[in-house]
């Protein structure tokens, strides 16, 4: 047997132009998927890429794997029935704020509490930016939209803490302005057996540009945001000399020294919800990296499982019998 070839990023690159708004932070994003993709030896014919409808869900036709442009909102529901289908299949969900949390919402939460093993990508911006600009489950409270011209009233989702609402084994979070962190995130969950919902922060230049500017510019990002890395300690700043402490239910920043070591893979989503919290407080760094990270029984294997035992119970199944079973009625 010959050795498997190699593949490079670029050969996940299919021969469609790619057509996003100069600046997107969707470039950054399936650059990182492509060299992730790469990197860990994944098979191109043994992918799949499933969307629903926005900015982001153009990307199958960018990836050469195979893939499904769905309609708004079930990418989840067409990749569940992909996986269970074929659990051989490595399949990856792309999907935003509004098609996946709104519109798709029921969709997110059922595959997560399934544990679903497909690796789920939410890109961010907290607008609707194929249709040019209305207000979505994850914009701020205030934010003037076309479909809020004077100010969102809604209370928005926190991504990370409904992921962890629904059960999701794995959950993390990176940003489009660092592909060094968003390869290193996008790997760990590629090989997370399981249901792996990643949320990206993704700038929309046209329509929320520089929504998360306060924390992910250069600038400020070492002294606005900390990488959860498990097993070791929440240290974050310029230089590396502050930390975060966990006291109970609260979260104290502290000299380095005195930092916290972070675990992810403890059973409990709670201090994982505690480090979401952070979020609500201007105060204290946005957490990035792996929240949470378990193991659990998947739902494509529970499901082969099933009917591998049911077969040898019963025998492998007739559709002629299925279709005309007893329990079938005609209607005169």
């Amino acid at each position: 047997m010959s050795d498997v070839q190699q593949l490079k990023a670029k050969d996940f690159k299919s021969d469609q132009e790619v057509r996003w708004c100069p600046g997107c932070g969707d470039y950054s994003i399936i650059n990182s998927v492509q060299a992730t993709m790469a990197e860990i030896g994944i098979a191109k014919e043994n992918t799949v890429v499933v969307s629903g409808i926005g900015c982001s869900s153009r990307f199958p036709y960018y990836m050469d794997t195979f893939g499904f442009h769905g309609i708004h909102g079930r990418a989840n529901a067409i990749a569940t029935g992909v996986k269970v289908a074929n659990p051989d299949l490595a399949v990856w969900v792309i999907t935003g704020d509004g098609d996946g949390l709104s519109i798709g919402g029921n969709h997110m939460i059922h595959s997560l509490r399934r544990n679903v093993n497909m690796k789920i990508i939410l890109f961010n911006n907290e607008i609707y930016g194929l249709t040019k600009g209305q207000y979505s489950p994850t914009s701020p409270q205030g934010l003037r939209t076309k479909t809020s011209p004077y100010g969102s009233v809604d209370a928005p989702f926190n991504p990370i803490q409904l992921a962890l609402g629904a059960s999701s084994t794995f959950v993390a979070r990176t940003l489009d302005t660092s592909p060094k962190h968003m390869k290193k995130v996008l790997k760990i969950a590629a090989e997370h057996e399981g249901s792996a919902f990643v949320e990206v922060w993704q700038n929309c230049v046209i329509f929320n540009d520089g929504a998360f500017k306060g924390w992910t510019d250069k600038k400020v990002r070492d002294e606005q945001t900390i990488d959860l890395v498990d097993g070791e300690p929440m240290i974050y700043g310029a230089e590396k000399d502050k930390g975060l402490k966990v006291d109970g239910f609260d979260i104290k920043i502290v000299p380095a020294a005195e930092a916290s070591i972070w675990e992810s893979r403890v059973e409990s989503p709670g201090p994982a919800f505690i480090m979401s919290q952070l979020d609500n407080d201007p105060n204290m760094p946005r957490p990035f990296g792996v929240f949470r990270q378990v193991n659990k029984p998947t739902l494509d294997g529970l499901v082969a499982d099933q009917v591998k035992e049911v077969t040898k119970k019963k025998g492998k199944g007739d559709i002629k019998d299925l279709l005309y079973t007893p329990d079938c009625w005609v209607v005169d």
